[in-house]
This record gives C-alpha cells, sequence and structure tokens, in this order.
C-alpha cells in the first residue's frame, strides 16, 4: 500500500512540474546535440533553460564519427547536424568553433581543433600557437561559434563570438581547448581562469546557445 501511494505521489509531482511548464510557455522537447565533446556536451546543457532535454550521441546509440570536411564553420555544424538527423531520425543541432587569430591571418579558424595534426591533444595546439607567435606582438583574436540546428528537417544557424587576445602563457585549470590562452577583452582572466558561471555569462557559445533558445522558445 505504501509503494503505491508512493508511486501516486511521483506520478502527480511529475504532472505538477510538467502542467507548470506549460503554463509558463516553456518548450517540452528532446534535442540531441551532435558532438563526441563531453566538455561541450556539459557546458551546453548549463546553459539550456527547463523543459530542453540535451540528449548525447551516446544516449541515441550514435557512436559514428562525424563528418567534419567542411571549409567554414557553417558548412562543419550543419554536416554533422545532417548526419544524425538523417541516420537516427533526432531533431538534433550541432556546433563548430574557431579561434581566429589577427596576425595569422584568421588561423587556425575551422581548424582549430586539430591545428597540430589530426590527432593532436589541446596541449599540442596551444604550443604551436606559441610557436607562431613567437616574435609577434599582435596577439588579437576572438573566438567564433557557429550552431546548425537541423529540427524537422530545416536549418538555421545561430553565431557568438567574443574578441580577446591570446597570452603569452597558460593561464587557469578550467575549462578545456584553448581557454587557458584566451583572454577575454576587457577582464584580467583567461576563460580557464574563470568559474563556469562566469564563463556562461559572456563566451561565444553562450552567445549562440541563447540565439538558438530565443528561436525555440518562438518557433517551437
Amino acid at each position: 500500500m505504501r509503494q503505491n501511494r508512493n508511486r501516486f505521489f511521483i506520478l502527480g509531482a511529475l504532472v505538477f512540474v510538467s502542467g507548470c511548464l506549460v503554463l509558463m510557455n516553456i518548450p517540452m522537447m528532446k534535442l540531441v546535440f551532435a558532438t563526441n565533446n563531453n566538455n561541450k556536451l556539459r557546458e551546453v546543457r548549463s546553459l539550456m533553460p527547463p523543459g530542453i532535454e540535451i540528449l548525447s550521441l551516446k544516449d541515441i546509440g550514435c557512436e559514428d564519427e562525424l563528418p567534419e570536411t567542411g571549409r567554414t564553420l557553417n558548412e562543419n555544424a550543419f554536416q554533422k547536424a545532417q548526419y544524425v538527423y538523417e541516420k537516427y531520425g533526432w531533431n538534433c543541432f550541432a556546433d563548430d568553433t574557431g579561434l581566429e587569430v589577427e596576425a595569422l591571418g584568421g588561423r587556425p579558424g575551422v581548424r582549430s581543433a586539430r591545428y597540430a595534426g589530426p590527432a593532436c591533444r589541446s596541449s599540442d595546439n596551444i604550443q604551436k600557437l606559441f610557436t607562431e607567435l613567437k616574435n609577434e606582438n599582435n596577439r588579437k583574436a576572438r573566438f567564433r561559434t557557429v550552431i546548425a540546428s537541423y529540427i524537422d528537417s530545416e536549418t538555421h544557424y545561430f553565431e557568438g563570438q567574443i574578441d580577446g587576445s591570446i597570452t603569452v602563457e597558460e593561464k587557469g585549470d578550467g575549462g578545456f581547448g584553448y581557454d587557458p590562452v584566451f583572454l577575454p577583452s576587457a577582464s584580467d582572466l583567461t576563460f580557464a581562469e574563470m568559474s563556469a558561471e562566469q564563463k556562461n555569462q559572456r563566451s561565444h557559445r553562450a552567445e549562440s546557445i541563447k540565439k538558438f533558445v530565443e528561436w525555440l522558445e518562438l518557433n517551437k
């Protein structure tokens, strides 16, 4: 009897929460984030409002290496989102992010994740970046993220960017990728020195996700 009461209580609570979400006009949906990067997955989940559940590739049984052969961030994001939608049938979105350094003509750009080679680590990319900027005084750079959504066979793009500069040494233990060497404008902290909350208030990915969520709330 007690177990039945507990079941009814839990069911009632779930119905109540669902009803509240509907009354608040918060979309209740599941979306796949087409990435194999667990750091990105964790960051994006923390940026999503109630009512939107983000599934990982593992959640839908996808262990594939996603295509990423585009010449632009838009093309790479689109390729990944389209692949998951067409093969697995899930509404999804994908992102691609590039670090664009002014003195390097915008490099590493679309090749940011593989700047030092196909199987490189983040530390390898950073060391290559430092080497190329060794005698360079102009260290201006920007991070740019493009999200491609593939929902009900329609594609939309959402972009975020943040200006800053490349430090002369790594600073901070948080974040991932180039975070230890990217100093946002008007900040004394690199992304790697910031808390997750601080980074999410101003990062390029946070900006693109905010635009994506605003679109979802208006259209879905």
